[in-house]
């Protein structure tokens, strides 16, 4: 596990994917670097590759993740994507195994070593209860327990999925940070996920697909504080 990552809970994640790039992705990261810092919340966000450095660059409290690597050295490996220059590029942390881009449990381990050496936090996405158990004991930074059935579909992980995945990987390694993805379409989604107990939960279509995007940035980081501080007491 990479120790230098300094995020903590309560965190949320934003994944553009391929929906937007240079500027348009700019001016959303603007937004969120400036709700980020209005709630006192750490945001990653997952900007297509040739975007890390200008999303770096312009902002304070987004923590910039790649949205892939691969674990290869310094060498051959045309079209490849070289953990340094993910690093040198400004990211700090790559996010691995999403359901768009799956690997296999090898290729991940591997990857996450990469990424350690290098000084990148890894965010790892998983589905189901042996997926995350077999993760978790690789001791990324953050696992997402997301079921893949539910990504982008409005629909929410249920109650028991939540408590059992988060238990499930406190009991093997509790360094390791628990984001409850999948579904995730308003502040309320954002709010009950962490009254569960998650320690961060994350959104792309529920932002990108809103008809104000920005106004939906606000609504769920607001959301997202209100509910840790609830659950936690302001300032823990």
């Amino acid at each position: 596990m990479f120790k230098g990552l300094r995020i903590k809970p309560p965190f949320f994640e934003i994944g553009p994917k391929a929906y937007l790039y240079g500027e348009g992705m700019l001016s959303l990261a603007k937004v969120i670097d400036k709700t980020a810092l209005k709630y006192d919340v750490d945001v990653i966000v997952t900007p297509q590759y040739t975007d890390i450095k200008l999303i770096a660059d312009n902002t304070e409290r987004i923590f910039v993740f790649a949205q892939h690597m691969d674990y290869l050295p310094p060498g051959r490996g045309l079209g490849s994507v070289l953990p340094e220059a993910v690093k040198a590029a400004g990211a700090t942390g790559v996010m691995l195994n999403h359901a768009e881009k799956p690997l296999t449990l090898e290729e991940i381990e591997k990857t996450i070593k990469r990424a350690d050496e290098v000084g990148l936090g890894t965010i790892v996405c998983a589905d189901t209860f042996e997926d995350i158990k077999a993760i978790a004991k690789m001791s990324p930074n953050i696992i997402v327990a997301e079921p893949t059935e539910l990504i982008g579909t409005g629909k929410t992980s249920d109650s028991g999925y939540v408590k059992d995945t988060i238990k499930l990987v406190n009991e093997i390694n509790p360094d390791i940070m628990v984001l409850q993805g999948a579904g995730i379409s308003n502040g309320r989604d954002v709010y009950n996920m962490i009254k569960l107990g998650a320690q961060a939960t994350g959104s792309t279509s529920g932002i990108i697909k809103a008809k104000d995007p920005y106004a939906m940035v606000e609504e769920m980081l607001f959301s997202l504080r209100k509910a840790w501080d609830e659950l936690h007491g302001a300032g823990e």
